[in-house]
């Protein structure tokens, strides 16, 4: 290769030989070929200057001059065309470059915002999320306490006393909310020593009413949980036997004639019980009525009790009657006073205005009597106005 370069400098120049060395191996098969094509020529020129007339000197310089000619336009249109090409591969690097910064720039800024909207929306749909596990968690609670409330209301309505002590409670609240203190009376005993749950004074009349409090609940959960016709009829007939037993221990301890009402209320604390038996049990609600005990809801009873509130209401205003009249007539005693003295000051002020009339006729007439000073002479008006001689008095000496 080192004596290829050397020939090379030897025929071409030192110029040529460095372009060639800084252009690499393209530029150098191009040369080769083209000595070898120039050889070519020059072995043929000779052939032809050996059989020809003239000498072989100058026909072999003539052409080695063109052969040198015609390689460094070759040359230099092959530098050309490679600095072109360099500058076009330049310029398509720098456009791709550019091209390719800014692709990644736009991709980078579209990544960075989809990140942030995707941050964003992560966090609202966290927060969202956290609202509702809040939600959930406050109706979980709710749910937890209405659970261990429904426990609790399942334990007292499974064991009687507590269930009798729970419908003793509604019952005693409803009066309470509806009847004066006084107008009632608690676990009152009676003549016989029965006590009920409740007597409700009325007024005018030496009689309570009674109200005792039931809650015959096994029966209807089992009619509730029956299967077939056997467990239906034995669930309404133990139903029968325990309304019809409270309904004969209401009527045979309180209804004392003289002392109680001829009527007396079995208070039962649930709708749902007092529906089934109206429905299901009319029989019950009739044997009920003949014995003088009615069967009463919590609706029936606050009805019942607001009733006994308007009656004592009305026996309280009658009671007021006279001393609404004895005050009424107090009152009319008071108008007949106002009205006597709204005369004496009618008069006061009828005499004030003959006054006013007296002295606004005395300023007509000093007003007149000014005009007239003003309208005549004043010696005329003098003659005209002058008094008359006094008398003299004689005295005793």
């Amino acid at each position: 290769m080192s004596g290829l370069l050397s020939k090379l400098d030897a025929v071409l120049g030192p110029e040529w030989a460095a372009v060639l060395s800084q252009h690499g191996w393209a530029w150098l098969l191009a040369i080769v070929f083209g000595l070898m094509a120039g050889a070519l020529v020059i072995s043929l020129g000779s052939r032809r200057g050996r059989e020809g007339d003239d000498g072989p000197n100058s026909s072999m310089s003539t052409q080695l001059a063109e052969i040198k000619g015609r390689l460094s336009a070759i040359a230099e249109m092959t530098l050309q065309r490679h600095a072109e090409q360099a500058r076009a591969i330049d310029d398509r690097i720098d456009n791709l470059s550019r091209n390719l910064g800014q692709t990644l720039d736009s991709l980078t800024l579209r990544v960075g915002d989809n990140l942030a909207e995707s941050g964003r929306r992560t966090l609202e749909s966290l927060s969202s999320l956290n609202e509702r596990l809040a939600v959930i968690e406050t109706a979980r609670q709710s749910l937890a306490e209405l659970s261990s409330e429904v426990m609790s209301l399942q334990g007292v309505l499974a064991n009687k006393q507590a269930r009798g002590a729970f419908g003793q409670m509604r019952m005693e609240t409803i009066v309470r909310d509806g009847l004066p203190v006084g107008a009632y009376e608690f676990q009152a005993t009676l003549s016989n020593g029965k006590r009920p749950d409740c007597l409700v004074r009325l007024p005018n009349t030496p009689g309570s009413l009674v109200i005792d409090a039931k809650f015959p609940l096994e029966g209807f959960e089992a009619l509730r949980a029956a299967r077939t016709p056997e467990e239906t009829k034995a669930a309404g007939q133990a139903i029968r036997e325990a309304v019809g037993r409270h309904v004969e221990e209401i009527a045979e301890k309180y209804l004392i004639s003289g002392e109680t009402q001829d009527t007396a209320l079995m208070f039962v604390p649930s709708e749902s019980v007092y529906a089934d038996l109206h429905e299901r049990f009319p029989d019950l609600v009739q044997k009920a009525y003949r014995a003088r005990v009615v069967i009463v809801a919590p609706n029936i009873l606050m009805l019942a009790v607001q009733t006994v509130q308007a009656v004592i209401k009305d026996v309280k205003m009658r009671d007021q009657a006279g001393v609404i009249q004895r005050e009424v007539g107090l009152l009319l005693s008071d108008v007949g006073r106002l009205a006597e003295r709204v005369g004496e000051l009618e008069r006061h002020f009828g005499l004030s205005v003959k006054a006013l009339e007296k002295i606004s006729a005395s300023a007509d007439k000093i007003r007149k009597r000014g005009e007239r000073v003003q309208s005549l002479d004043l010696e005329d008006a003098a003659e005209a106005d002058e008094p008359p001689p006094r008398k003299r008095l004689s005295t005793r000496t």
